[in-house]
C-alpha cells in the first residue's frame, strides 16, 4: 500500500433529482449513486484562509484515480465524517500525463451544504 492509498477516504456521489411536490410543483431529492475513493485536502493558503474570514466557503483539493471523471458541480460526500463537496473545477483539467506511473488527477472543490 503507497502513501497514497493511505490518504484515501470512501466517497460517494450524490445525485439530485426532481419529485412532484403534490401541489404542481417539486422538490429535489438527493440519492447517493457510486462510490469512489479520494483524497480531500484542505487549502490552507493565506488567501483560502483570508477569503473565509471575509464569508467565502472553505475551499479544498480532492485527489482521485484519473479513471473517475469528477465535472464541474458534482456533489459527493466523504462517508467518514458525511462532510459534502461541491466540485468547482473538472478532473479533467488536471489529469497526469498518460506515461505517468502516478495515475492521479485533482480538481477544487467547496464544502457545501444540500438543500
Amino acid at each position: 500500500m503507497t502513501l497514497l492509498d493511505e490518504m484515501r477516504d470512501s466517497c460517494v456521489m450524490m445525485d439530485k433529482r426532481t419529485v412532484p411536490d403534490g401541489m404542481g410543483g417539486f422538490t429535489i431529492v438527493w440519492t447517493e449513486g457510486a462510490t469512489f475513493d479520494a483524497t480531500v485536502i484542505k487549502d490552507n493558503s493565506t488567501e483560502a484562509v483570508v477569503g473565509q474570514q471575509q464569508g467565502m466557503n472553505e475551499l479544498f483539493t480532492v485527489v482521485v484515480n484519473k479513471s473517475i471523471a469528477l465535472d464541474y458541480h458534482d456533489v459527493f460526500r466523504r462517508l467518514s465524517d458525511g462532510q459534502t463537496f461541491r466540485l468547482t473545477s473538472s478532473t479533467l483539467d488536471s489529469a497526469a500525463p498518460e506515461r505517468s506511473t502516478v495515475p492521479i488527477a485533482k480538481a477544487t472543490c467547496e464544502r457545501w451544504a444540500l438543500t
